[in-house]
């Protein structure tokens, strides 16, 4: 009874904040508990498992699928690259300027800056050796845990994803935004995986610290959201013309 009578006295934001700590929180633990299993070599049976069965039995050189998947593969995980996401990031920026929203645009800064930091101090800590049991489909030039595609482009997307909810109105279409965020952050990961650049498990460890780290700066976005640092959202800015 205590239990339920305390979440009846939180309000919206402060549920959503209690929420979104929970969230980041069991994303970190995941995180570091698949780093730990990867530092010790317990996952090597399940990467190599499943990096194989994406390749013909016996031809190893040779991923599934017809002949264009591979070229298809290629330009979906060109949207996780450090150039396109830049680009996106800039282009978001420049919008959330023109709306005159510019403690939301240095968020997102903040945001994807500290994102891209993290996964390189994550790689030199780490020093994962890149998967060498099939030929590489992309060029790359770093370790490989965590996946950076996946890392940055969850931070990237899914922290515009949430920003660009704030802008329109209607459950459909905020949940509509935030699918099409975590449906191309989930496309780039397994597209590492197909064109055998990443185990698999650089990819999952690659999507739970990304998305820790944009859970973390949601809330801190929410927190400030409350105190008037960071604009509101349009529901909440149109709420007083309803009423």
């Amino acid at each position: 009874m205590v239990r339920y009578g305390l979440l009846a006295r939180l309000g919206r934001h402060e549920l959503t904040l209690l929420v979104s700590v929970a969230v980041a929180a069991g994303l970190i633990l995941s995180f570091a508990l698949l780093a730990g299993e990867v530092v010790e070599g317990e996952t090597a049976a399940f990467d190599r498992t499943v990096l194989m069965a994406l390749r013909v039995a016996g031809d190893p050189a040779v991923p599934l699928g017809p002949a264009w998947l591979q070229n298809a593969a290629r330009d979906i995980t060109a949207l996780g690259s450090i150039a396109v996401l830049s680009l996106i990031t800039a282009i978001a920026l420049g919008f959330l300027l023109l709306q005159g929203k510019r403690a939301a645009a240095a968020l997102v800064l903040l945001a994807v800056g500290g994102g891209m930091t993290l996964s390189s101090l994550m790689k030199n800590q780490i020093g994962r050796a890149r998967p060498d049991l099939v030929p590489h489909g992309d060029v790359v030039f770093t370790a490989s845990f965590p996946s950076g595609h996946s890392l940055i482009s969850a931070v990237v997307y899914l922290t515009l994803g949430a920003m660009l909810a704030r802008f329109v109105e209607g459950r459909r279409q905020k949940a509509y935004v935030l699918m099409v965020a975590i449906g191309l952050t989930l496309l780039i990961g397994c597209s590492r995986v197909y064109l055998g650049v990443h185990w698999p498990t650089d990819v999952l460890a690659g999507w739970c610290l990304g998305a820790a780290w944009a859970s973390l700066f949601w809330m801190v976005a929410l927190w400030l959201q409350r105190r008037g640092a960071v604009e509101p959202n349009l529901e909440e800015e149109s709420a007083p013309d309803r009423a």
